[in-house]
């Protein structure tokens, strides 16, 4: 526990507590659920039990970030503690929030979320894994259009039969979501189902039951599964969307025999088969015939209208639509008709949609969009790229999809880089979570220059020009490429794309006090190794000035490297590399002069040749209105400072030189 910062204890129950935490090293949130165990033995069985859980790749589940065993001295008790993703927003708070309103849940983002739910079940239980704990306050979501599971139990905690009771006693609601098997520790992907569907019914009727009625519900369908007929009549009364599609799947779902009720992969198959639902991750091919290759390889030789015409007719076969993909990458720009009109793009994206979960049919989709993009961009630099809003949303979800590709992630961000340099589209990147998804793969991926790189570049991208809704996630930036400088501390490239992105989080004020000195250490660090790179010599001393402005600690940091050099002299040399380049010589006299509106650093600056080098500037570059301005406050406050000093100095030799008062009065002088 000692790397992470207790920020918030959650309401206990019979398991143990939960805590909001912060990592200290990263500033990340977790929730720890401490799970109180009878011995070694009792610990060791359920550690053992879910290790295999921390291996799952899914875009809509929530693995643990780690595992671990603590002892309380205080009560003698051993503590088996899952360290999870924190998030403030799930489906109960959704549920709770359209139950206060009397309000219909929207039926297109159920529909959706359903889907995902459906998706991460279904990897669950072919790998043979059981949920056993779901219920809405275990659905997290991410943003308002991405959802994941979490808080996967073991078989070892939930038959714990003492802990079981007290957990019934103090909050029995949480016992409704329960399969009626389970409540005698009897669990199966069967109990999942009946849980699911529980879900399902109580969003479902969240507009005209309250929380005590959907308990008691959702409790008598154990021994009364007749009362589901009652609220699927008043769903009809009430006009309910989608009733008939909860008429088909529910019952089967909450059968109280649990071989009566249906898999996920058939609940799947009435959801989104058979009736009108609808989710972007959910592809079923069921009963389809095997297209003989022959035929698709001879088709796929033809022209661009003719591939199309096959995707379209074929869009559910992840088959055709990988050879149609390779086809299309690797033909001429002239056979190929670039650049694409938006609808042909959007059709492309569309049929892609329906296969997230196939890697490779994504690492060509990207390769394909990035040579769509690139094209239009290299005719008309100022072109908007087709379909920015259908491209943002898949290459998000694609990246949930498969977190641990780095190939995929970074041309994903070398597409989010093109998109967002041409047009307006930071605050729907915002809003889809993309800071959030930033700071999990600077985390996550910090030995990866290639996906660092590419995370750098498509921040400065945002930050640029953006208008930050929330400064939240922005905060947590820093502390990442802090680290991530640190781990490439020889990388020019690297330390340019950071030094760029520091300076525009400083402006942000995303900076904490506590990072300023490691901060401006690196801008200084980075000017010594790369001073031949003027962009990262614009931007490392935008960033100095920006913090020295806020700091003094900031200032002086500046004005003294370490093992007691001169920041000063550093400032001069980039003069010299640079001295007919106004921007850089703009960039230092911004730096001088707020170091300059510091008292005690002026006699750092007059002992560091500053004055000289300021007259220097202003000779040199006499139509720069900025530059001049700045170099007039360095050299007014240094006259100033001279002008104090002195006085001083006067007012010292006057006093010293009093005369004495025998020598006043006539008299001769004392002798000693």
């Amino acid at each position: 526990m000692e790397k992470y910062q207790i920020l918030q204890e959650l309401s206990p129950g019979a398991l143990g507590v939960n805590l909001v935490v912060e990592e200290t090293k990263t500033q990340v949130k977790y929730v720890i659920k401490q799970v109180e165990c009878v011995d070694e033995h009792h610990t060791n069985e359920a550690l053992e039990e879910l290790m295999p859980l921390l291996k799952l790749q899914h875009a809509h589940i929530s693995v643990y970030h780690e595992l671990f065993i603590t002892w309380n001295s205080e009560i003698s008790s051993l503590f088996l503690c899952l360290v999870m993703e924190y998030s403030n927003d799930s489906f109960q708070k959704v549920i709770e929030e359209k139950r206060k309103e009397k309000a219909i849940i929207n039926s297109e983002w159920m529909q959706d979320v359903l889907g995902q739910v459906m998706d991460a079940l279904d990897y669950l239980h072919q790998l043979g894994i059981i949920h056993r704990n779901l219920k809405p306050s275990n659905i997290s979501l991410v943003s308002n259009t991405h959802c994941k599971l979490q808080d996967l139990s073991s078989h070892t905690l939930m038959t714990h039969e003492a802990k079981w009771k007290v957990r019934a006693e103090e909050d029995p609601c949480q016992k409704s979501w329960m399969a009626p098997e389970a409540l005698n520790f009897s669990f199966s992907q069967k109990a999942d189902i009946w849980s699911l569907g529980c879900i399902i019914l109580d969003m479902a009727s969240c507009s005209f039951l309250d929380g005590i009625e959907a308990m008691h519900l959702r409790k008598s369908l154990r021994q009364h599964p007749g009362h589901l007929k009652t609220v699927l009549k008043t769903m009809g009364d009430r006009q309910i969307p989608n009733k008939e599609t909860f008429s088909s799947l529910l019952p089967s779902m909450l059968q109280i025999d649990p071989s009566d009720r249906i898999t996920i992969k058939e609940a799947i198959y009435i959801a989104f088969v058979s009736s009108s639902f609808k989710s972007s991750c959910i592809t079923v091919t069921l009963h389809q015939q095997v297209i003989p290759t022959f035929i698709t390889d001879t088709l796929l030789e033809s022209n661009i209208a003719s591939i199309l015409e096959i995707m379209e007719n074929f869009s559910s076969r992840p088959e055709v639509q990988l050879r149609a993909m390779k086809r299309l990458l690797t033909m001429p720009e002239d056979q190929l008709g670039l650049p694409w009109p938006s609808e042909l793009v959007e059709v492309v994206v569309t049929i892609m949609k329906q296969h997230q979960r196939i890697l490779d049919l994504q690492l060509c989709t990207c390769s394909l969009l990035l040579r769509i993009l690139g094209q239009a961009l290299a005719r008309d630099t100022e072109a908007q790229p087709p379909c920015t809003s259908v491209i943002i949303s898949f290459l998000l979800s694609t990246m949930r999809t498969h977190p641990d590709s780095e190939h995929l992630i970074t041309l994903s961000y070398s597409l989010l880089t093109i998109i967002s340099s041409q047009g307006s589209v930071s605050e729907e990147l915002q809003k889809e979570g993309l800071f959030e998804l930033l700071l999990d793969h600077l985390h996550r991926f910090p030995d990866d220059r290639d996906v660092c790189l590419g995370a750098l570049g498509l921040l400065w991208s945002l930050l640029v020009d953006a208008v930050i809704m929330n400064k939240a996630p922005l905060e947590k930036i820093p502390a990442l490429v802090i680290q991530l400088l640190d781990t490439h501390s020889m990388d020019a490239e690297m330390a340019e794309a950071g030094c760029a992105v520091l300076w525009l989080l400083s402006l942000l004020d995303c900076i904490k006090e506590c990072q300023f000195e490691p901060v401006v250490a690196l801008f200084l660090q980075s000017i010594q190794l790369c001073q031949d790179r003027v962009l990262l010599v614009n931007n490392a001393c935008r960033g100095l000035a920006s913090l020295a402005k806020v700091s003094e600690l900031a200032a002086f940091r500046v004005a003294l490297l370490e093992e007691g050099s001169s920041g000063f002299i550093l400032l001069q040399e980039i003069y010299q590399v640079y001295k007919d380049d106004p921007e850089v010589a703009e960039n230092i006299c911004m730096l001088l002069a707020h170091l300059a509106s510091y008292k005690e650093i002026l006699p750092e600056l007059e002992s560091g040749g500053i004055r000289e080098l300021v007259q220097e500037m202003l000779g040199r570059f006499t139509s720069s209105l900025e530059l001049i301005s700045y170099a007039k406050q360095v050299l007014l406050r240094l006259e100033a400072a001279a002008l104090e000093e002195e006085g001083k100095q006067l007012a010292s030799a006057t006093a010293g030189a009093e005369v004495p008062k025998d020598l006043l009065q006539g008299g001769p002088l004392s002798q000693p």
